[in-house]
């Protein structure tokens, strides 16, 4: 084995999310301390990351160049939070989705952490602003919102604090490449950051076309899993119109009319909920029994896909 990077990783948070940071940051060859307040919730989920990183090893799906026993064997539990974060060099908090509780936490570390460390945090929505105004080590504290699961889906956009550091960004930004993931930086806060955005955008109108009757929710799926979602896991929206004509200006004098025409019909902004809500639902349960288990298969297969994707990605870009 060789021998770990130098510093260590702390993860705050040990459910789905962090877990799979520290799957992460342990297949690019760092130390992980994987914290949280219960000892029992450490334990499970070191248990979970071991099983899982074997059952990736088997499956020829492991990241990195460590074998699983040297990735595991770099993970350690911790449940006291000052002993945790003595010697971190980056903190990635994966906490609820709950700005008080975050506040607390942020506060928490703000007194402990050293004056290098890099602060940030997995949030899906909260701007740093909202998160970090007011810390000692603002200058330090960034966004780093992952793709669920972040071992399967490298995304992950960097969002600074508008006190935040450029050697901050950068920093993470290295980091980020480092480890195998695929960073973006954000130039500024803007609510739901821009996967959430263009996510909502796209479950808005599909809520639309059920509700008006177009398509059945599964079939809106199929349109995005059998169409759209093909192109886009190798090329984004702005590159297919690109390729679609010749070249990107040519596209908007061809189509630009069209589009503005259909946008124009698109509707208020859904409620997401009441029939509509039920209706999609009910449509993605096979049964309405073993719901959790109906659940834990599905994402089960969708991480299997996921990390041939992710293969199959890896390779085509030597090529």
């Amino acid at each position: 084995m060789t021998d770990p990077k130098e510093g260590s990783i702390v993860i705050i948070g040990s459910g789905l999310i962090g877990r799979s940071w520290a799957m992460v940051f342990a297949s690019g060859g760092f130390k992980v301390r994987l914290y949280d307040i219960v000892k029992e919730q450490v334990t499970a989920a070191l248990q979970d990351i071991r099983k899982q990183m074997e059952e990736l090893q088997k499956s020829g799906m492991l990241r990195g160049n460590l074998s699983s026993e040297e990735q595991i064997s770099l993970i350690s539990g911790f449940t006291e939070l000052k002993l945790a974060l003595e010697g971190a060099i980056f903190i990635q908090e994966c906490v609820p989705e709950n700005l008080e509780l975050k506040l607390k936490i942020f506060s928490d570390i703000d007194r402990y952490v050293n004056d290098s460390a890099i602060i940030s945090s997995s949030t899906s929505c909260l701007s740093p602003t909202k998160m970090f105004n007011g810390l000692r080590h603002v200058k330090n504290c960034i966004v780093a919102h992952p793709v669920n699961p972040p071992y399967y889906v490298p995304l992950v956009e960097l969002v600074p604090h508008p006190q935040t550091e450029q050697v901050t960004v950068e920093k993470t930004y290295t980091l980020m490449k480092k480890i195998g993931q695929s960073p973006v930086k954000l130039m500024k806060e803007t609510d739901g950051f821009v996967l959430n955005r263009l996510q909502y955008a796209v479950i808005s109108e599909a809520w639309r076309l059920v509700q008006d009757g177009v398509i059945s929710p599964r079939d809106v799926d199929t349109v995005m899993s059998e169409g759209l979602g093909m192109r886009y896991a190798f090329l984004g929206p702005l590159e297919t119109a690109h390729l679609n004509a010749e070249g990107f200006k040519s596209y908007c004098e061809r189509y630009g009319e069209g589009i503005r025409r259909v946008l124009a019909t698109f509707g208020p902004v859904p409620t997401f909920s009441g029939e509509v809500a039920e209706k999609i639902d009910q449509a993605f349960w096979e049964e309405q029994t073993d719901k959790p288990d109906q659940l834990k298969t599905r994402r089960e297969w969708r991480d299997a896909c996921l990390s041939h994707l992710a293969k199959l990605k890896k390779e085509t870009k030597k090529n």
